[in-house]
């Protein structure tokens, strides 16, 4: 019997440990285990089952209370939205989508055009021939809407799913055009405070409205709450927060595919919220369970059959589910959180290039972000390197053979699927490999991206290499090539 506590101030959930809820506390940790072993970068997990959380834990520098990009969870957020402004009889799920928006449609608006419904949108069944990205989408400073417009419909809207997110742009933007708020203005008072999240954000596109299929930024507990509201139907701490018949209309699939409105469905009932680099909540709904996962990984295909080696095992074998596994799962748990190691080899060079200013050619094949100059500061404890662009001079403190945690504006939205970060948490580290080169991590611990730049210098050149561990596009930035023109302070 689980023994539960009252929801706290800020919403936090129960906990419980997995034993207590008929849980093999041995295959969460094999879980993790195994995403070990295949090499996969897993940042956090959470896992609910019967009205508690049984198993959280975080690879070091993430951890519970840290805001995360979730990149397309937002979809099902917007959906939830959605399911409200319904009950409300803001719209109807037929209701045409040029029929919000008169004064930005093109001048031709064709048969497929004119018939594509809200229902199409939630399906992504709009009838477009490929994706929009939310990546593409950052990258267009006019209207958004009049843009997805311009785009070419070859199918019957409501016939061919093609993933996409202009699509849920659109949902956002009939929200506001029929509330007259954003779409998180619309929610913060009948879905996120009723949960108890605080501190979410939601970027906004150039007109006024939230992107609909990303840019919502919560925590891991935020991430796991959406899924357990969704396994019980609607209901929050006794409440209703979402209608019964729009949850089970939401995570059903339609036309006999693998997609809701707005959520992944799988034939055996399961469903699922999933962002770009996998941060994903999964739902049981026959084991009453819900487990959230944030990483940095390829596609969600890679980590799917390691989830089902292991869940819902964990909760049928449940001859193992003890208080020794619970305590085994723990100290698995807590290894995570263990930093990783840097470590120098002597090396002169720091004395030589500190306070050097190294000017970067101008070349736009090969410097298109218009690097300027590059200069690296040392101190026994840290160095702090500065880039400076048109656009001003950026700077990240990195610790010498340990860490520092601060924020920056460096540039890079190209290696960060198309986010720009002007206030981004950073926590950055440095060491010597040889005795002229210099390898620096900034792991940008709000996001899935961690950076490892590369510093040769050689006589009065230095050699920068700046590369990401997981992008939608370039992985590595062309080379860049300094020259000192400043001697040391």
């Amino acid at each position: 019997m689980i023994s539960k506590l009252e929801l706290g101030a800020r919403g936090d959930m129960p906990r419980a440990a997995p034993s207590e809820a008929g849980v093999n506390a041995d295959e969460i940790a094999a879980f993790l285990a195994d995403v070990e072993a295949a090499g996969l970068e897993l940042h956090g997990m959470m896992l609910h089952r019967n009205g508690a959380v049984l198993a959280e834990g975080w690879t070091w520098p993430y951890g519970k209370d840290r805001p995360r990009v979730l990149h397309s969870v937002a979809k099902s957020v917007t959906a939830c939205a959605i399911g409200l402004a319904l009950e409300e009889g803001r719209f109807t799920l037929q209701d045409k989508v040029i029929s919000f928006f008169p004064d930005d449609l093109p001048e031709v608006v064709d048969e497929k055009l004119a018939a594509m419904s809200v229902e199409d949108l939630l399906t992504m069944r709009t009838g477009h021939a490929s994706q929009v990205s939310g990546s593409v989408w950052r990258s267009i400073d006019t209207s958004w809407i009049r843009e997805f417009f311009k785009i070419p419909l070859v199918h019957q809207p409501g016939t061919v799913y093609v993933y996409t997110s202009a699509a849920s742009y659109m949902l956002s933007a009939i929200l506001t055009r029929t509330t007259g708020q954003t779409m998180h203005a619309y929610l913060k008072p009948r879905f996120f405070e009723p949960l108890g999240i605080e501190g979410e954000q939601w970027e906004i596109g150039p007109d006024g409205i939230n992107p609909g299929g990303n840019g919502w930024t919560a925590k891991t507990e935020d991430l796991l709450k959406l899924g357990v509201l969704h396994e019980q139907g609607g209901m929050w701490a006794g409440k209703r927060v979402l209608p019964e018949a729009w949850v089970s209309a939401a995570t059903t699939a339609h036309a006999g595919g693998k997609y809701g409105y707005h959520w992944f469905v799988r034939p055996d009932g399961v469903f699922n919220a999933v962002g770009v680099f996998v941060q994903m909540c999964i739902v049981f709904p026959a084991y009453g369970a819900t487990l959230a996962i944030t990483g940095a990984m390829e596609r969600s295909a890679v980590v799917w059959p390691i989830v089902e080696r292991h869940f819902p095992k964990a909760f049928v074998d449940v001859s193992g589910a003890s208080a020794a596994a619970d305590a085994r799962l723990k100290v698995k748990l807590a290894a995570l959180q263990e930093p990783r190691k840097l470590s120098s080899v002597a090396s002169a060079t720091p004395r030589r290039v500190s306070g050097v200013t190294y000017d970067v050619a101008a070349n736009p094949a090969t410097n298109p972000a218009g690097v300027r100059q590059l200069r690296f500061d040392f101190s026994d404890a840290q160095c702090v390197f500065t880039l400076t662009d048109s656009a001003g001079m950026h700077t990240i403190a990195a610790g010498i053979d340990s860490w520092i945690e601060s924020e920056t504006d460096m540039p890079g939205r190209d290696l960060h699927h198309g986010y720009s970060m002007p206030r981004a948490r950073v926590v950055a580290g440095a060491h010597w490999l040889d005795e002229t080169t210099l390898e620096m991590s900034w792991i940008f611990v709000e996001t899935a991206f961690r950076d490892t730049v590369i510093c040769q210098f050689e006589g009065e050149r230095v050699t920068f290499k700046r590369s990401v561990n997981i992008n939608s596009g370039a992985r590595k930035h062309d080379d860049l090539f300094g020259l000192a023109t400043t001697k040391r302070n």
